[in-house]
């Protein structure tokens, strides 16, 4: 249910982020293509998705930069008793290890401290494989 919810939150932002890329590839291109005898799927492999490329790369690199740091509310929100043991997160182990219970405030911040290293070594692994690949990155 969470990652369904995720998806579903997500899709719509993306659709508007990809229409708008879609919008820069001029119709000529289509109609000359559509006069060649081109198929549509022809039409979207050799038109629309390189005109699209460098948003899937810069939109590649952003999913991977929020992938640790995956927002606690609605993991915390949906725990119950009985799927504590499978529902528990990074951000929700560091909430409930820092201020819940019996604080223990250096160890949680160790651990955010760990998985926010994490996020910047897979950022950077996104970045320069976006950039060998398609030759867009983010720097």
């Amino acid at each position: 249910m969470y990652i369904l919810s995720s998806n579903w939150q997500d899709f719509g932002w993306s659709a508007i982020i990809y229409i708008a890329a879609l919008s820069n590839v001029d119709p000529q291109q289509h109609e000359a293509a559509i006069l060649d005898g081109a198929t549509r799927f022809q039409r979207v492999w050799s038109i629309d998705l390189p005109a699209i490329m460098p948003m899937i790369s810069v939109m590649l690199i952003m999913s991977i930069g929020g992938l640790m740091g995956v927002g606690y509310e609605k993991a915390l929100l949906m725990q119950t008793d009985g799927n504590l043991q499978v529902s528990e997160l990074i951000s929700t182990y560091v909430y409930k290890r820092g201020l819940t219970g019996v604080p223990d405030q250096a160890y949680a911040t160790a651990i955010g401290l760990f998985n926010s290293i994490i996020n910047v070594v897979l950022l950077i692994i996104a970045n320069t494989t976006s950039k060998r690949f398609s030759e867009n990155s983010l720097w």
